[in-house]
């Protein structure tokens, strides 16, 4: 299938709480799956960038999301269900608002429940950047952006500053 439009920062879709998938099997949900991945792919390949996409990204408003770093495929309905104590600060950038890096602190490690694509009950235990990357994308279907999580508004940057900071130090904004 061709990649679908990502949708943008403003956009009221991205701030909706997603509803849960209820047919797993359904061709509807397999089409999401599919869109994603392609969608993903395709950004990655003009971008150079991009671990992971959710469904309202797409316009869809179902908990789906689709990741290919360290773990490949899709987690329907997620839910973290553990988060470590210990936590670390980065610079997160999101397809939505692909010209923007905005610094979060998130858990370095989380457990998340899901169905796979098969509607198989798993778990999934995630540590640094897997973690941090599943915490971005289960945000998306609760409607939180990256942007909802900044530190403060100084750690709101354009990503060509953000790009010209750290080639000549570590950035302490």
């Amino acid at each position: 299938m061709p990649a679908k439009e990502i949708l943008l920062l403003g956009n009221p879709i991205l701030r909706e709480k997603c509803s849960p998938v209820k047919n797993v099997s359904d061709d509807r949900i397999k089409d999401v799956v599919t869109d994603l991945r392609d969608t993903l792919a395709e950004f990655r390949q003009h971008r150079g960038f991009g671990r992971g996409i959710a469904a309202p990204q797409i316009g869809v408003t179902q908990r789906v999301i689709y990741i290919d770093f360290e773990y490949t495929g899709p987690l329907i309905n997620p839910k973290i269900t553990q988060r470590s104590k210990k936590k670390f600060k980065l610079w997160d950038d999101c397809f939505s608002f692909p010209d923007i890096v905005v610094q979060v602190i998130r858990n370095y490690g989380i457990t998340v429940s899901f169905k796979d694509e098969s509607g198989k009950a798993r778990q999934l235990k995630a540590e640094d950047g897997l973690s941090e990357l599943l915490q971005h994308e289960i945000d998306h279907v609760d409607g939180i952006l990256a942007i909802d999580r900044a530190i403060n508004l100084r750690h709101i940057i354009l990503r060509s500053e953000y790009e010209k900071l750290s080639s000549k130090s570590p950035i302490m904004l």
